[in-house]
């Protein structure tokens, strides 16, 4: 097998750029066709420009216009969950795969340690959200040895690493985090909270997980945990956790109320996570944008390698 897939990315904000230049300096799969956005004095279009990328300030109609068009197979969306219709309609007639970095979910999940086998013929894969990336995992950890009957995340980020895009996309982050926390981690009910922390100097990301589970010990969660961080470690370096997996049973005499489930008895698992970003592009705070580029970027090489094989075969 020999060759790289073209991909384009649509959105020349900071996940758009820091994707670009992962792309770049990681990618043996993955080669840089077009950049695009919409404002032409960007600093993701000039930085792209400079480095001898195709650019194209028109958007997604400025994109089809271009001659290496034909040639993309894949396309990244980092703009919002609103214009990411019209750039999969787009892409869908012309035939090419597109990865959504948007909560916009038209297509399915995907979590690359969790499902990133699953839908590799899909014409389009949603990404989740920066939270979703971070915690779900986790969650399907757990659900791999329990039965998890409630879980609520909550994606602590500095204010700074929230863009325009991040801002706009608030409601669809919560949305679309709660339903892939059901169906990618599975959980019986799923709960997503995101702050955006105005603290200087800037935090680093930080999530908490909870989960009420039946059906394992805590040794068995703990290690199925462990193993998730050190899979997750393998294409996010920073992912870790914050402090040692923390326990609490419920019985009979102390049920808890779950919010449309009634009382529960069994085990609360909490686990604390840190996510410390690359510094590829964006500051090493910013995990947040991190963890969505570098799960883009596995997904795409997982996309790719499929792709490059069936041209072999």
């Amino acid at each position: 097998m020999s060759g790289k897939i073209k991909v384009a990315i649509i959105g020349s904000g900071n996940i758009g750029t820091d994707l670009m230049i992962k792309i770049m300096r990681r990618s043996d799969l993955l080669e840089m066709g077009a950049f695009v956005g919409v404002d032409p004095e960007s600093d993701g279009l000039k930085r792209a420009a400079r480095l001898g990328v195709q650019t194209t300030h028109e958007g997604i109609d400025g994109l089809t216009k271009l001659k290496i068009w034909p040639e993309i197979g894949i396309v990244f969306d980092a703009t919002s969950a609103g214009a990411h219709k019209k750039h999969n309609d787009i892409c869908a007639k012309a035939g090419k795969v597109i990865i959504d970095l948007t909560p916009a979910a038209i297509g399915p999940y995907v979590i690359p340690m969790v499902n990133g086998d699953l839908y590799l013929d899909a014409p389009n894969v949603n990404m989740v959200t920066c939270g979703g990336q971070a915690t779900i995992p986790i969650v399907a950890a757990i659900s791999s040895v329990a039965k998890v009957h409630y879980a609520e995340i909550v994606a602590s980020i500095s204010s700074k690493s929230a863009g325009p895009g991040t801002r706009a996309n608030i409601d669809e982050f919560t949305e679309t985090t709660s339903k892939a926390i059901e169906d990618v981690g599975g959980a019986g009910k799923g709960k997503a909270i995101i702050i955006l922390n105005p603290a200087e100097p800037p935090m680093i990301m930080r999530d908490t997980v909870f989960a009420l589970s039946s059906g394992a010990d805590e040794a068995a969660i703990e290690g199925a945990i462990e193993a998730m961080v050190e899979k997750v470690q393998s294409y996010v370096p920073g992912y870790r956790l914050k402090q040692r997996v923390q326990f609490e049973r419920f019985g009979d005499n102390n049920p808890v109320k779950i919010p449309g489930l009634g009382e529960f008895t069994g085990l609360k698992t909490s686990v604390f996570l840190e996510v410390e970003g690359a510094a590829h592009y964006l500051p090493a705070y910013a995990g947040n944008l991190d963890i969505m580029t570098s799960s883009a970027l596995r997904t795409a090489e997982k996309i790719a390698q499929r792709k490059l094989s069936k041209e072999v075969a």
